[in-house]
């Protein structure tokens, strides 16, 4: 959000910039500022030559505005939420951005227990797990119960927004260089190992639900709805990706985390994984949950001595999604 005072000194080309790239009218600042915005790219400001670009730049600030003005509102107990940002469509819920928050409604109050255990879960990681480790998932700000215009009740959960991190669907399937996905492979094994650490099993480790800061190498892991020994339910555009005992039996337990996650880590390296990481990844894939490894930080010290047999000592590497 830009200050009332710096959209003042803003040129006519920053302020058609800062307004294309908008994605909201809560990123040019308060809906008191619209005036200033308008009369920096209103087009009967402009000469001739600049008419075209500030009218598309006012079309679109006036869209913005009027989303902003329209947008519905959700009464929680710490304070009120503008859905105008809806930020993505997830498993069974949207997402909305409102600042520094992400508001989590889902689609059917059929979810609603699903919802409700991702609140406790996350309430349980913050209360009984390292404090050292909570950076990888995301803080619950709050749990509420919503009731729409036909008395339909949804429970709301609002979490920290994790800005400027993407989802690994969002980086894709690529013949990555394996040494670029050891980061992310290291800070999925630590995640889970405090989870588990602290009697909890995330139960679906998919592309959607792991997100990372390519720059800054930061890893967090969202969607702890399907959190339990009993997964309540799986994501079925996501069947293949799941091991046996959910499919079967719907369990899951710390070998279920670890079977999903070295999947999603050898699908992203793809064919030039080295064949001793293939068979690391082997033995962390078998049918059967108990013979698997259980234990996600030790395996992580064996993955890490690995890595260094393969390429010595860790090295920085910017990743480029």
């Amino acid at each position: 959000m830009i200050s009332t005072a710096r959209i003042e000194t803003l040129s006519f080309d920053e302020a058609v910039a800062r307004i294309s790239a908008a994605r909201d009218f809560r990123e040019l600042g308060e809906k008191r500022a619209f005036k200033k915005w308008a009369k920096l790219v209103h087009p009967d400001t402009v000469g001739v030559a600049r008419q075209a670009t500030a009218t598309d730049a006012f079309a679109k600030l006036a869209h913005l505005y009027k989303r902003a003005e329209r947008a519905p509102v959700l009464h929680g107990r710490r304070r009120t939420y503008r859905m105008d940002h809806l930020q993505a469509s997830g498993d069974l819920a949207e997402l909305y951005v409102d600042g520094s928050v992400l508001i989590k409604v889902p689609r059917s109050a059929v979810d609603n227990d699903l919802m409700e255990t991702e609140a406790a879960t996350l309430r349980r990681l913050w209360s009984e797990g390292d404090p050292k480790f909570r950076a990888y998932a995301p803080r619950l700000i709050e749990s509420f119960i919503c009731e729409d215009g036909q008395r339909h009740r949804r429970r709301v959960n609002v979490m920290e927004y994790q800005a400027e991190m993407i989802t690994l669907a969002e980086v894709g399937l690529k013949e990555r260089d394996p040494r670029d996905v050891a980061w992310m492979w290291r800070r999925l094994l630590t995640a889970l190992g405090w989870a588990h650490r602290a009697g909890v099993t995330h139960g679906a480790i998919l592309p959607e639900h792991v997100l990372i800061h390519p720059e800054q190498h930061g890893l967090v892991l969202v969607d702890w709805c399907y959190a339990g020994h009993r997964p309540a339910a799986i994501v079925k555009a996501r069947l293949s990706d799941y091991p046996p005992e959910v499919l079967n039996d719907r369990l899951a337990g710390p070998a279920t985390d670890i079977y999903m996650a070295t999947g999603l880590m050898t699908r992203l390296i793809g064919p030039r994984m080295p064949a001793p990481l293939r068979r690391f990844a082997a033995g962390c894939m078998y049918d059967a949950p108990r013979m698997r490894p259980q234990d996600a930080w030790a395996l992580l010290g064996e993955f890490d001595e690995l890595i260094h047999r393969l390429y010595g000592p860790r090295k920085f590497r910017p990743f480029v999604p």
